[in-house]
């Protein structure tokens, strides 16, 4: 009965598909498609290539030009899924998703992308005690890269004093355009290109009308790539600036770590079936770490081919770091939240760049800049005219490019507006017009955020409300003139670290019961890698070469914290991720340089901000204590979270039977290192419980103590108050009671923190953030 049913539906299919059938190849989409993992009858398919392909027979009908199936088929995946990415109709995909076998179909999803001093703020030396010296700069980890490619040539690759290869690393150097076998080395042990989902969305991407020309091969055409692979594990580069700016040494986070590369995104973005087939790879490969910058906004796991991808990652050992996204300050705004994921959020430095606007009344409105003019040149500093642009051609006020009149801007400082077009490309639009300087003026929701850039003309970028006096002078003023008093570069002048305003913020959209982001990291003003194909800017018109330039988001920051792991693993092989993360979060730092808290936007602290606080590198390789996780507590907390069979399947590609797991973990909580909990605003405070296990990583014979600060408004409890560890790897429970004080609920949040504090090392202080939240 059941092979006279499947026969019946293949001809239904069939028959659907003819009938509906009229889309032309041009038509096609690229779709996802899991199948249910072990269910491959290997008696009759010899290759998952194969069974694979059988689906595609089953649901497809060819165009004429096509010769066979095949040729539909982008990727079929080893190990990021169970399954394949293939070009599809609408009507395909919905006749595929009716076969026996197909776990979900879904279409391929776009994703965006999202130094010379950041090692040093972070602490990183030579000390004998510190990371740097302990891991030996972070030898035999291999970081893998998903990103744009990378630039061979710069020095931040060079592999002089480099390790061999691990003998574990199973990669290739995939040759391509402009990218040899020989471009590969003992720093860049892997490189692999992924294209196929990208060139489906846009099939000829030698269009002119393309601002970037792209090479088909592991080589950065953007920079992006090149930025975060020297920031998580570039070599030493003496001398390193921005066109004389910023000097130092340049060094990335984990500098005798190797960089295994996977070009995963384009001009147009990062697709999830080419993102899929870089996770594939990279796992079979042997990296021990995973770097991801790049996301977009919340997304349900089941959803999230990142999510999807990282799991099976997580269950082979790679810890897997990923980008909180841009999208702060608003709430709920993180992105890549799935709790096995270390989710980074950015933070500031204490490194400026002044270049402050000297207006003709007198008035010094302070701002940064790195255009280098002021290093070299009076010019910058020339008093000049000034104009705003508002209210004649449109897009005027934001430097739109051919928006501007050269008669009103010729030769004066130009203000633009923050908004719809790029921050270098508004300086572009100024210089074309004829413009001899610009002012960027930051939007409301922009507030003070000082991210600079290196500009193609004399520019400085000022707060929101230095713009709105800026405007005021210009309306009320005869004749508005200003201009530049540049500073160069300033360390150590201002209050650090403090988390970026575009950074994404908390709680989670997906997994409200986990804290997120993680931790936070250095993410503004960043100088690393540049090609020196492209100008600093990054623009076509920029012809100035630089080594080295500066970028700001949780781009940056994200491999900060997969440098991080890199060393902790260099240390620690044997660790879990989940370890490698615990390691991270319980040592961060929650003050900043002055002993202040670490503050946010709005002036005050956040666990939804800053998440445990800043990674702190030489703590982590030493935590004492950490809380581990496994696979399989993953898959529970999904079933306790209300996520049904086929959800979890798609996410975990396991079978799973939640009734059976509940019945058997009642009491069950994810041993996260921070604490998420649920108040009800009741008239009869009803106590919530949680509980974790602590494994001992520092030393035997320890006894530690617990200190709480309650968050405002809830007594906390936690039992036993003391834990002892007879030996190493000796693991420990205590559980914590939440319950609403009398008066004093409230309808926000409202955090505190959990300390276990080692009762004669004083270096032992495992921090746990508590975020508390309270439903009506």
């Amino acid at each position: 009965m059941g092979r006279q049913h499947n026969s019946f539906l293949f001809l239904f299919l069939v028959f659907t598909i003819l009938l509906y059938n009229t889309t032309k190849a041009q038509d096609l989409r690229t779709y996802i498609i899991q199948l249910h993992p072990n269910e491959m009858d290997t008696s009759f398919y010899k290759t998952k290539l194969h069974w694979h392909l059988s689906f595609l027979e089953k649901a497809t009908v060819l165009e004429e030009e096509e010769e066979s199936h095949s040729a539909r088929l982008l990727y079929s995946y080893d190990t990021a899924i169970e399954g394949f990415a293939a070009r599809l109709n609408e009507h395909e995909a919905m006749a595929l998703k009716s076969l026996p076998g197909v776990i979900s179909v879904q279409m391929d999803r776009r994703y965006e992308l999202h130094t010379t001093y950041s090692h040093k703020f972070l602490g990183l030396n030579f000390s004998p005690t510190g990371v740097w010296v302990r891991s030996k700069f972070g030898h035999g980890a291999i970081i893998g890269v998903l990103d744009t490619g990378i630039w061979p040539e710069s020095p931040s690759f060079d592999d002089s004093g480099m390790p061999p290869v691990p003998k574990h690393w199973r990669g290739i150097c995939q040759e391509g355009e402009g990218f040899i076998f020989s471009n590969c080395n003992r720093k860049i042990i892997g490189a692999r290109f992924y294209s196929k989902g990208h060139r489906v969305n846009y099939p000829d991407s030698r269009d002119t009308t393309i601002p970037l020309l792209e090479y088909v091969s592991p080589r950065d055409a953007h920079g992006h790539g090149t930025h975060t692979s020297s920031t998580a594990a570039g070599s030493a580069v003496p001398g390193a600036s921005v066109l004389g700016l910023g000097l130092g040494t340049a060094r990335g986070v984990a500098p005798g770590a190797h960089i295994a590369v996977y070009k995963v995104c384009w001009f147009d973005g990062c697709y999830s079936s080419d993102i899929l087939a870089g996770i594939d790879d990279a796992i079979n490969d042997g990296v021990n770490v995973l770097s991801l910058s790049l996301g977009g906004f919340p997304t349900p796991l089941f959803e999230d081919s990142i999510a999807i991808g990282s799991f099976r990652a997580v269950e082979r050992g790679v810890a897997v770091i990923c980008a909180a996204g841009n999208n702060g300050p608003a709430a709920m705004s993180v992105a890549n939240e799935a709790p096995w994921i270390t989710t980074v959020g950015a933070s500031t430095m204490d490194r400026r760049f002044p270049a402050i606007v000297r207006l003709g009344n007198g008035e010094m409105l302070y701002g940064e800049s790195m255009y280098p003019g002021n290093k070299f040149s009076k010019q910058a500093e020339k008093r000049l005219d000034l104009v705003y642009e508002s209210g004649g051609n449109q897009g005027a006020e934001y430097c739109l490019k051919g928006s501007l009149s050269r008669t009103s801007v010729q030769g004066k400082m130009v203000v633009c507006d923050r908004g719809i077009n790029g921050r270098s490309e508004k300086g572009e639009a100024v210089r074309e017009a004829g413009g001899a300087a610009m002012v960027l003026a930051n939007a409301e929701i922009n507030h003070d955020e000082d991210s600079v850039d290196v500009h193609v003309l004399p520019s400085t970028v000022i707060g929101y409300e230095e713009g709105v006096q800026l405007k005021k002078y210009i309306n009320s003023s005869a004749r508005p003139i200003a201009r530049f008093i540049y500073g160069g570069t300033k360390v150590g002048r201002s209050r650090a670290p403090a988390v970026a305003l575009f950074s994404a913020r908390g709680p989670s959209a997906t997994i409200p019961s986990v804290l997120k982001p993680d931790m936070i990291a250095p993410g503004v003003n960043i100088i690393a890698a540049w090609p020196v194909s492209l100008g600093p800017t990054g623009l076509q018109e920029d012809q100035r070469r630089s080594n080295f330039t500066v970028l700001s988001g949780t781009s940056m920051a994200c491999p900060h914290v997969s440098g991080v792991a890199a060393l902790v693993r260099s240390v620690h092989p044997e660790w879990s991720p989940a370890a490698v993360r615990s390691a991270m979060m319980t040592t961060a730092d929650v003050a900043d340089h002055l002993g202040k808290p670490i503050m946010d936007e709005k002036n005050k602290t956040s666990v939804f901000a800053m998440g445990a606080g800043q990674v702190n590198p030489n703590r982590s390789i030493d935590p004492g204590l950490v809380y581990d996780i496994r696979p399989e507590d993953y898959i529970t907390h999904l079933c306790i979270l209300g996520y049904n069979q086929v959800q979890i399947c798609t996410i975990t590609h396991r079978n799973t039977s939640c009734s059976g797991i509940l019945r058997r973990n009642k009491k069950f909580n994810l041993n996260y290192p921070s604490i998420t909990v649920n108040l009800q605003n009741l008239s009869r405070p009803v106590p919530v419980m949680v509980q974790r296990v602590l494994t001992n990583v520092g030393t035997p014979n320890s006894t530690y103590t617990v200190q709480v600060k309650s968050p405002k408004g809830v007594a906390v409890k936690v039992v036993p108050e003391k834990l002892t560890f007879l030996k190493l790897n000796d693991r420990k429970s205590f559980r914590v009671w939440f319950e609403m004080r009398k008066q004093e609920a409230n309808d926000g949040v409202v955090d505190g923190f959990l300390v276990w504090k080692h009762s004669s090392i004083g270096r032992y202080r495992v921090r746990s953030p508590i975020a508390v939240t309270w439903t009506m």
